[in-house]
């Protein structure tokens, strides 16, 4: 058994822990019609993107995700978020460290004692710490967190995910054997899609590409072939699936919300590495943080 194997059996009830965490930290948390800036790297950043499009759809203000080295700060914003697992990347430090006494910062990290927590209000929440490399809980954990927070009820979102941790391998479809796949997504499961393909890509070197919905027949329709598969989070546009099966493509979507759908990507990730002989704890050239050198 893997790390990452246990740690995406904990996330139904992570995910319904999440609201008391919510509660709990809500004086911190982005009020209704603050102007918001939420940051992070590699996965985080994708749990950025996917908040600030349901922030915003909520109608609780404009919100935008980066990742630290392009902010756009200077546009005005009421309050900084930052969402990082190990409080020590480089990036998010540095920024933090930088905008300190001039914007209203949060942090949200599953690591005690990490730099960050001196430098904005803390949100720490150790229960979904890891210890693979790779993230699972710890994204979808604090994304549960930030919805509950913009007041959506994710019990039936956890009660999905449970049945897709209970499912045999056979649920995963012929995305199992693809040797391709392109996952896209609308709106907040944009990020959700983003999310899915660097998992793969992290844990078991597979070929995945992530595009919004309607940017797919653009460009990456051209790749869709035979043996491939394209997966899509969130209802799809019509005529999206015919487009596809016209390429010789697998269509793959679920009904489920799109978190939920995530784990089947996560179940993935251990059966591709598996049958790679890889380790998914442990991806090839990456670190749990990354740290970078005073001259990087």
């Amino acid at each position: 058994m893997s790390f990452i194997a246990d740690e995406i059996a904990t996330q139904p009830q992570d995910w319904l822990h999440a609201q008391a965490t919510a509660a709990d930290h809500a004086a911190v948390l982005p009020r209704p019609g603050e102007r918001v800036a939420v940051i992070g790297c590699g996965t985080s950043l994708y749990m950025a993107q996917a908040f600030a499009a349901l922030r915003e759809g909520a109608g609780q203000g404009l919100t935008d995700a980066f990742t630290p080295t392009e902010h756009r700060l200077h546009r005005g914003y009421d309050r900084l978020v930052a969402i990082t697992r190990s409080g020590t990347t480089t990036e998010v430090v540095n920024l933090l460290a930088e905008t300190r006494g001039s914007l209203p910062a949060t942090v949200i990290t599953s690591t005690a004692d990490s730099p960050v927590l001196d430098l904005a209000d803390g949100i720490l929440t150790p229960a979904i710490d890891e210890q693979s490399v790779v993230q699972t809980r710890f994204a979808t954990g604090t994304l549960a967190m930030l919805r509950w927070h913009l007041g959506e009820d994710l019990t039936e979102a956890a009660a999905q995910a449970q049945r897709v941790l209970d499912a045999d391998e056979s649920s995963l479809g012929p995305a199992v054997d693809a040797d391709q796949i392109t996952f896209v997504g609308r709106g907040w499961t944009n990020g959700i899609a983003q999310e899915a393909g660097l998992k793969l890509r992290e844990s078991a070197q597979c070929w995945t590409e992530s595009y919004p919905m309607m940017e797919y027949r653009h460009g990456p329709v051209s790749i869709s072939a035979p043996g491939r598969v394209v997966w899509a989070f969130g209802e799809p546009v019509d005529g999206f699936a015919a487009d596809v099966a016209r390429t010789g493509a697998h269509f793959e979507s679920s009904s489920d919300d799109a978190m939920a759908d995530l784990l089947r990507i996560h179940r993935l990730c251990i059966v591709k590495a598996r049958d790679r002989g890889l380790d998914p704890d442990q991806p090839r050239n990456l670190t749990r943080s990354i740290i970078l050198s005073p001259s990087a």
